[in-house]
């Protein structure tokens, strides 16, 4: 049976029609939001070093990851040697990036989640480099998920963002963990004070 089939008989059988109701769910909220997300992140594998401004992220990411030759990123306070996301001719080109740098908008306590927004032409830097760098403004953190849907935003020109949280790990192979398996095998988070 073919999916528009099903639905049509659905809606061929349908006596009733009921307006969805109103759910108003609260979500979690904690005392301290950053302190709350830091613990989360370190929970789940990733990272969180604090900055207090923009300017120093260059010399701060280099002393994080000191053999890293190639870094990538289109974020213009990022000087880095490497490749820029918007200007390689294919997504390949960005294979054997050590540390993708990109920026996060809303950063999530209750499971240390950081919404980025795909703002570069190749998003597989997100997704192909060694380690990750995210970006993210400390006032930009919330509770739970609730406030991070409220707050999510995406660029007119890709319409695409994901939600990201420490290295990609499995266990599906022979129950071994292995970091890394479908993107970054590790994550740091840098949290911008201002």
């Amino acid at each position: 049976m073919k999916k528009e089939d099903l639905f049509a008989r659905l809606r061929n059988n349908t006596k009733v029609q009921y307006d969805m109701p109103e759910i108003n769910v609260e979500g979690i909220k904690y005392k301290d939001t950053y302190a709350q997300f830091v613990n989360a992140s370190k929970a789940s594998g990733a990272n969180v070093v604090e900055a207090s401004d923009y300017n120093e992220l260059n010399e701060l990411i280099t002393q994080l990851y000191p053999k890293a030759e190639v870094f990538a990123s289109n974020l213009p306070y990022i000087s880095l040697p490497g490749l820029n996301p918007d200007t390689v001719t294919q997504a390949a080109e960005l294979n054997g990036t050590d540390v993708g740098v990109v920026e996060g908008t809303v950063g999530v306590a209750e499971n240390a989640c950081v919404w980025v927004p795909q703002t570069m032409r190749e998003k597989a830097v997100c997704f192909i480099s060694e380690y990750l760098v995210i970006v993210l403004k400390r006032s930009c953190i919330v509770n739970n998920m609730h406030e991070a849907y409220e707050r999510i935003n995406f660029d007119e020109r890709y319409n695409f963002g994901t939600f990201i949280s420490g290295p990609s790990k499995t266990a599906d192979i022979e129950q071994a963990l292995v970091f890394g398996a479908q993107a970054a095998k590790g994550v740091t988070v840098v949290v911008i004070d201002k």
